[in-house]
């Protein structure tokens, strides 16, 4: 008989959690209609199906902190994860370090590595490239989201479903049958891939070993 699944986290935690890291998503309006619809789904169907997903993308940073800002390693674990799905889509953007670090100053919480996470920005003042970091500087944010613990079915399972599941994106672009540019993987740009491969495999171990569920789905 299969072990009961075990929820860490209330309804209500999770729920706003989950507005949360929508909100990260969609902070710089790039979130593609195939990952909005998939999101949808396993919102609807799997995870809180009472939310509402518009209301969801406009949480407020002081509604998010009455419910997740009383616990200092909550808050903190949250915060880890609103980094993993602003990075899962290859870029890190003005706008989503500006929400997240609203989110931050709500929740009372001032992690040193955010500080190394601003030379990831995609629009850069400087202009220099996120993959040109020296590998030292990104250390502090990288031990960071390492310590991320995943501890929810719920949570393993969203984060399954917004990280890819293996390195996307690349591509030629073509016109008139010659080509144009060579877009990288993902991996090739984002340093802290990594990061999110790791992540999403200790999701997926806690959802197999733990949660006694059939994860192929994810694969």
């Amino acid at each position: 008989m299969a072990s009961k699944i075990q929820y860490f986290y209330t309804d209500e935690q999770i729920t706003v959690w989950l507005q949360g890291l929508l909100s990260i998503a969609w902070a710089d309006g790039c979130f593609a209609p195939e990952e909005k619809a998939s999101i949808t789904t396993l919102m609807e169907q799997d995870l809180a199906p009472a939310i509402d997903l518009e209301s969801a993308m406009t949480i407020s940073p002081t509604e998010l902190a009455a419910v997740l800002g009383q616990d200092s390693h909550m808050a903190e674990n949250f915060l880890r994860t609103a980094v993993m799905v602003a990075i899962a889509d290859g870029t890190y953007s003005l706008p989503e370090d500006e929400l997240l670090h609203q989110f931050c100053a709500a929740l009372g919480q001032q992690p040193k590595a955010l500080e190394s996470l601003r030379l990831t920005l995609s629009d850069r003042a400087d202009g220099v490239s996120p993959a040109s970091c020296p590998e030292r500087l990104l250390s502090p944010v990288q031990d960071w989201l390492d310590r991320l613990e995943v501890q929810d079915p719920r949570l393993a399972r969203f984060l399954c479903r917004m990280i890819p599941s293996q390195c996307p994106f690349e591509r030629d672009v073509t016109l008139f049958g010659r080509k144009i540019v060579h877009i990288p993987p993902m991996c090739k740009i984002n340093p802290l891939y990594e990061q999110l491969v790791g992540l999403r495999f200790r999701a997926l171990s806690y959802l197999a070993d733990q949660c006694q569920e059939d994860v192929a789905k994810y694969c």
